[in-house]
């Protein structure tokens, strides 16, 4: 991959994404590829390990990733190969034990894995290898007779990872379900979420030295969490410290949803207090808060690129903030405040100091960002109401995949629901009866849609269905596509 990284700015840096960059993907053995004879088997599966029907099977690839695969006693040729999310590297063939039982039930097999035990929690470097590794080892060992169809479905960075399977898919997976997944790619991820903490220090913390970034384990991100939190609290109390931490939140995403009501909903846009206190209790609240997540996240992402690919230098804040969703709410607490809006943003713009590692960036880039370039059909999923990864990715994502000439095999749709990844078993079963579709009959027709997801997901019978036709706005800080 050639990139300019010169002074690490985004400004530079967004104009040599934006002339285009060229990045090439290591070729991925086709599944049932026999192992040479020469070489190590790339997989083991555990002794006495069985096929029988709802028990699991386990198995170890060659550098030490597990999997964990299971078939149902009618099974309809068709296998889920499910990619977990951010966490202990522990091999997961479903999302949870409801939605595993209920595709079980409707004749899925199931498989995942582990992703290499010796990386860090971000696992991209090696997780779309072993998932395609661990499709080898289920089809060689577990199936009772050959695969029809592979569908990848993931969950929040394991919908990274089936997002980066769909482009890398052609001849290994059929389709893809990508759920709550962080499709706008680690580098979006990064920086929208330091452009939020940095304006937390520097307009509620003005001249203290607060760590943001490089943070050498868990208790130093904990700290300074911690320290994030402590002011956004102080700040909560007064109308100045209200409007400057409303502009943070905008930076970073956080949705306006009461989630204290019987039935979450958002905040109307004509009440930019309520809005402001739903996004305070959705980021900061609770005993381990949004904030906690975000900053312990940090150090597994420099493990896994040899350093901090963040930065802020070059950012224009106020440009940041012109299209952002939330760009009306903070108008309006600013003057209800007193505040200058623009003197904030121009202090955030004028102070920025941190760069990123150029290796650790690249690193990045080449192992956690899309494409967007499909080369197999993929359904999005998202909750409108999620605190971690906002919905407003896929935004970002839908214009990414339409700039690379893949939209016709690209359909997303959206859940009216509150929480990160907060999908039911019948919302989850209707995405991958809609993907099915499109796999066996080679068009879409009308089963993606809002109206016919709610109606399949209804007709399941297990649990809420809540599709809605509704549009996430902009992803506010997003760093302009494309960046290969």
């Amino acid at each position: 991959m050639r990139i300019s990284l010169r002074n690490l700015s985004r400004g530079p840096l967004r104009a040599a994404m934006a002339a285009g960059v060229v990045a090439s993907a290591t070729a991925l053995a086709l599944p049932g590829a026999a192992a040479s004879a020469t070489t190590a088997p790339e997989f083991s599966a555990a002794p006495g390990s069985s096929a029988a029907p709802g028990s699991p099977v386990t198995g170890t690839l060659a550098n030490g990733t597990t999997w964990v695969a299971e078939f149902p006693a009618s099974w309809n040729g068709t296998l889920l190969l499910y990619s977990h999310g951010f966490g202990p590297l522990v091999a997961q063939d479903a999302p949870d034990p409801g939605t595993q039982a209920a595709l079980l039930a409707a004749g899925y097999a199931l498989a995942g894995s582990s992703y290499d035990p010796s990386g860090s929690q971000w696992a991209l470097d090696t997780a779309v290898s072993d998932q395609f590794q661990t499709l080898r080892a289920v089809e060689s060992t577990v199936l009772p007779h050959a695969l029809k169809q592979v569908i990848a479905v993931g969950t929040s960075m394991g919908g990274l990872v089936s997002a980066l399977e769909a482009q890398r898919g052609r001849g290994k997976i059929s389709g893809a379900l990508t759920t709550c997944g962080i499709v706008a790619g680690g580098v979006n991820l990064n920086d929208f979420q330091l452009d939020g903490q940095y304006a937390i220090a520097q307009l509620l913390l003005p001249g203290q030295n607060v760590q943001l970034v490089g943070f050498a384990d868990a208790g130093a991100a904990l700290g300074t969490a911690g320290t994030l939190t402590a002011a956004a609290t102080q700040a909560q109390s007064t109308p100045a410290g209200r409007a400057r931490l409303a502009l943070a939140m905008a930076f970073l995403n956080v949705p306006a949803w009461d989630a204290t009501a019987a039935t979450p909903a958002p905040v109307s846009a004509g009440d930019p207090a309520a809005q402001e206190a739903a996004q305070y209790s959705n980021e900061f609240g609770g005993a381990f808060s949004i904030m906690d997540f975000i900053e312990l996240g940090r150090p597994s992402i420099d493990q896994a690129d040899g350093g901090s690919a963040s930065w802020d230098v070059g950012v224009d804040f106020a440009r940041a903030l012109q299209r952002s969703p939330y760009r009306d709410e903070v108008a309006d607490l600013y003057r209800a405040a007193g505040l200058s809006l623009s003197g904030d943003l121009r202090n955030l713009t004028q102070h920025t100091a941190t760069k990123a590692d150029p290796a650790a960036l690249r690193s990045l880039v080449t192992t956690s960002v899309p494409t967007g370039r499909l080369e197999v059909p993929e359904l999005t999923l998202h909750t409108l109401g999620d605190n971690l990864v906002p919905v407003q990715m896929e935004n970002y994502y839908g214009r990414l995949v339409a700039r690379a000439g893949s939209s016709s095999l690209l359909r997303q749709a959206q859940v009216a629901s509150f929480g990160h990844c907060n999908f039911s078993s019948a919302e989850l079963v209707a995405g991958v009866q809609a993907v099915l579709h499109r796999v066996t009959t080679g068009h879409w027709d009308n089963v993606a849609t809002a109206k016919s997801l709610e109606s399949a997901a209804t007709a399941l019978n297990l649990g809420p269905a809540r599709f809605t036709s509704q549009r996430p706005g902009e992803l506010t800080g997003a760093v302009p596509t494309p960046f290969h």
